[in-house]
């Protein structure tokens, strides 16, 4: 990893690099996701098992797309039974965490004949999308599926990519019957994003669809925002971790490497104030990387993303951190609870040298979906609000319009708007 000291042209050049992996710079691959949006769009079914033979090999019908109730009881007899019990207490982690964010409609009334509220409602269908291919995330389905049940959705869709026998990963299927997913489809990339979107003979087109997945997942989701709703445009895994010199070089050094590992665009980046810690990160991080199954991904990782900054002071780690705005954000300082105060932009927070960002993606509760690429300054983790919408509720009775509307009326004619500015004064005529 690079030992670069912490100063403003840094930073700059840091931020540069690490924006330069968002889904918004691969534009490049736009049109090829564009016309497999608009094959699906309109062959439907056909376009979908065809891009399914290309991509994944396997053979797909209108008979054996959908997983059926027998391929979900053989998942659960090829599952290791102490999996399948770490699966459930994670989801029951994950429920009862997302049971505190349910929102529930509310009313106001005022005497004068006022009733202001709003209500809650679910949406109605979810599509998740759940990757395959080189690796498979059972914990995924949780974080995504089981907050759209929280929130109520009564339709919720999943879809997997194949194998190239038509079978979809056992843990996979299971964590998608415990967290209650309605519907199972076997299929992968942009593909399954148009099919969720606007539907076909064998998928009925849905209302959101969330979940990550590779950059040709990623440009169709934001091509088909508009006909659905989206979560977000995800990018590259990232965490950054500010420590003192009380940290744990080994400790911090796994917590940069377990990010690294999901794919060569991730990013690991440490900001301490301890020249000691920076140096021991460096030799642990290449100790493990003897051990590590994925070490050339990681590797190509930590060549281009990956940062150790040595920082003057606690209160320029913090400013980094905050423009840097990282998906996963470790504090393994001292005094973790006083620095977590003065973090404004993070995805995610772990305080304290037992809290490793792995907790977070498995276990602890919170949701592993995160905004990535800096856009932490203006996004939150994926929850319940994501899976409702609101509705304003209105009602005034006559006694009180009356002494304010010909307030409203003045507001409408001064936008010139003299339909508005009638229907209400209509009501009053004499």
């Amino acid at each position: 990893m690079k030992l670069v000291k912490l100063e403003a042209e840094s930073k700059k050049n840091i931020l540069e690099n690490l924006l330069k992996r968002s889904p918004s710079q691969y534009e490049k691959y736009a049109q090829a996701v564009n016309q497999i949006i608009e094959d699906v769009r309109l062959r439907k079914d056909q376009a979908l098992f065809d891009y399914t033979k290309r991509f994944d090999k396997a053979d797909l019908n209108g008979e054996n797309i959908k997983v059926s109730s027998e391929e979900i009881k053989e998942a659960y007899s090829l599952i290791d039974p102490s999996v399948l019990e770490v699966i459930r207490k994670a989801a029951a982690n994950i429920e009862a965490y997302h049971a505190k964010q349910k929102q529930y409609s509310w009313f106001d009334s005022e005497p004068s004949g006022i009733i202001l509220g709003q209500k809650v409602t679910p949406i109605g269908s979810v599509g998740v999308y759940v990757p395959g291919g080189k690796a498979a995330y059972p914990s995924t389905v949780l974080m995504n599926v089981i907050p759209a049940r929280v929130a109520g959705v009564e339709r919720i869709v999943m879809v997997t990519p194949p194998d190239k026998e038509g079978k979809v990963y056992a843990p996979t299927l299971v964590a998608a019957k415990e967290a209650g997913v309605t519907e199972i489809y076997k299929a992968g990339g942009a593909q399954a994003i148009a099919a969720l979107a606007h539907g076909t003979q064998s998928i009925q087109k849905v209302d959101k669809i969330v979940g990550p997945g590779n950059i040709y997942v990623a440009l169709a989701k934001k091509a088909v925002y508009g006909y659905v709703s989206i979560d977000s445009i995800a990018g590259p895994s990232e965490i950054l971790i500010i420590a003192d010199e009380t940290a744990n070089p080994r400790y911090v050094a796994a917590d940069l490497l377990s990010q690294a590992e999901h794919d060569e665009l991730a990013s690991a980046v440490l900001i301490t104030t301890s020249r000691e810690v920076a140096q021991q990160v460096s030799i642990e991080a290449d100790r493990f990387m003897e051990q590590l199954s994925r070490k050339e991904i990681i590797q190509k990782s930590l060549d281009n993303y990956g940062y150790i900054l040595l920082a003057e002071s606690m209160e320029d780690a913090v400013e980094a951190a905050n423009e840097i705005a990282s998906e996963h954000l470790e504090i393994v300082t001292k005094d973790p609870f006083l620095v977590m105060t003065k973090i404004k932009n993070a995805g995610a927070i772990f305080l304290g040298e037992y809290s490793s960002e792995p907790l977070g993606d498995y276990f602890a509760g919170p949701n592993h979906v995160l905004p990535t690429n800096g856009t932490a300054k203006f996004f939150s983790p994926l929850g319940v609000d994501d899976f409702i919408k609101k509705s304003s509720i209105i009602f005034y009775s006559r006694e009180a319009l009356e002494p304010i509307y010909p307030d409203v009326v003045k507001f409408a004619r001064t936008e010139g708007l003299t339909a508005h500015a009638n229907s209400i004064s209509v009501r009053f005529e004499t």
